[in-house]
């Protein structure tokens, strides 16, 4: 029994509710302090006023025989009135976890409502696309066709627009390779007067630089000559005056004895 009392009360504390809010009105169950463990029920002023939210009867399937567990509890020591108390407390939190179940959970029936729900959604937006392939795409198509002709002339345009300019331009390029042409002949010319002018100039400065250094040679000769000349007329000169020195030292040699 004892044993029994100590499962109830794991089995309240796991729970986390107290037994008497789930006790009928007028009923209040407290734990008393007795060797045994048992407990009584006192009748009280006070009263569950919390509001439940009870399944319907035709969900509520508990999973054991209340009027089973009341026998088995009288039998282990419990009074009649107590053991009501522990079955109802018992009913009550099963309901109770059983509505927190069958609101999370869906049944099979809801589930096949949901999916219809779900197939007649789809089949609407089929019809849908259908409506717009044959409506909205249809005009999608005629508007690309004509931007593909558009796109098409843009096209014969941009290569006859891109032909002319490299007509005109290859146009250009000859005219300027011709320019080119024409200017580098005319430099070509050009060298080459100026070519022929500088070696006639040259020639004639050859020319002229021979008949000096010929002119040169011959006052160079003319100058020797002169140069010769006077060296013999110098020394003619000097053999004269020494022969004279020497007649005039013999004269007043003689003329001293």
């Amino acid at each position: 029994m004892a044993t029994l009392s100590r499962r109830l009360a794991t089995l309240f504390r796991s729970c986390g509710k107290c037994p008497q809010r789930h006790l009928p009105s007028g009923i209040h169950a407290r734990w008393l302090p007795s060797g045994k463990g048992f407990h009584t029920t006192t009748t009280g002023n006070s009263y569950d006023v919390r509001k439940v939210e009870l399944t319907p009867l035709e969900q509520r399937k508990l999973t054991f025989d209340t009027h089973a567990l009341v026998k088995e509890l009288e039998s282990k020591g419990f009074a009649k009135d107590q053991a009501e108390v522990v079955v109802g407390t018992l009913v009550t939190l099963t309901t109770a976890n059983m509505d927190i179940v069958y609101r999370d959970m869906v049944t099979t029936a809801h589930q096949e409502i949901a999916l219809q729900q779900i197939m007649a959604h789809l089949d609407s937006i089929r019809k849908d696309m259908v409506i717009l392939e044959k409506s909205e795409f249809s005009n999608l198509r005629s508007e690309n066709a004509k931007m593909k002709t558009e796109l098409e002339q843009i096209k014969t345009r941009l290569m006859e627009e891109s032909q002319k300019i490299r007509a005109d331009s290859k146009l250009d390029i000859n005219l300027e390779r011709s320019r080119v042409s024409d200017m580098f002949t005319d430099q070509e010319r050009k060298l080459m007067e100026v070519g022929a002018e500088f070696q006639k100039k040259n020639s004639d400065i050859d020319r002229s630089t021979m008949e000096t250094t010929k002119k040169i040679d011959i006052e160079v000769a003319s100058l020797k000559t002169l140069l010769e000349s006077l060296k013999l007329d110098t020394i003619r000169y000097l053999a004269a005056c020494l022969f004279s020195c020497l007649a005039i030292t013999l004269g007043f040699y003689r003329l001293w004895k």
